[in-house]
C-alpha cells in the first residue's frame, strides 16, 4: 500500500470518529479543530490552512489559497459542512493536488447523515 493510501485511511477513521461524536450540523471550523486534534492524536503530522502559492511565469505568487489541511505534506484534506457537494469543490481539491504537486486529496462533507455519503478521494495521478 502506498503511504498516500495509509494516511487516507487514518484520515477517513478520524473523520467517522468526529462525525458520530458530533454529527451533522455544524460550522465548517469545528470539523476541521477536531479533526486536527484527531489526526495528531494518532501520530500525524498535520499543517492548518497552509498558504498555497501560485506559481505564474516562473514567479510564486501568494493568491490567497489555503489549505483546509495538510497531512504529512502528502495528502490535502478539503473540509466542508454544505447541504450537498458540487463539482466547483472538486475542481477546488484538484486544483491544490497539482499546485502542491500532490498526489492524493480527500473532499469531506461532514454536513451527512452517515459520512461516507460526504467523502469524497481525489486523485491526481495516481488509481482512484
Amino acid at each position: 500500500m502506498v503511504e498516500e493510501d495509509r494516511i487516507a485511511k487514518l484520515v477517513v477513521n478520524a473523520a467517522i470518529k468526529v462525525h458520530k461524536s458530533l454529527g451533522p450540523g455544524l460550522l465548517e471550523s469545528a470539523y476541521v479543530h477536531c479533526l486536527l486534534y484527531e489526526l495528531r492524536a494518532v501520530g500525524l503530522s498535520v499543517l492548518h490552512q497552509t498558504p498555497l502559492p501560485l506559481k505564474y511565469e516562473g514567479v510564486s505568487l501568494d493568491a490567497g489559497y489555503r489549505l483546509d489541511i495538510w497531512v504529512e505534506q502528502q495528502v490535502i484534506i478539503e473540509i466542508k459542512a454544505v447541504d450537498e457537494l458540487h463539482p466547483i469543490h472538486t475542481a477546488q481539491l484538484l486544483t491544490y493536488l497539482r499546485l502542491s504537486g500532490n498526489r492524493l486529496g480527500l473532499l469531506i462533507n461532514f454536513n451527512e447523515v452517515l459520512l461516507k455519503d460526504g467523502i469524497r478521494r481525489i486523485a491526481n495521478g495516481m488509481p482512484q
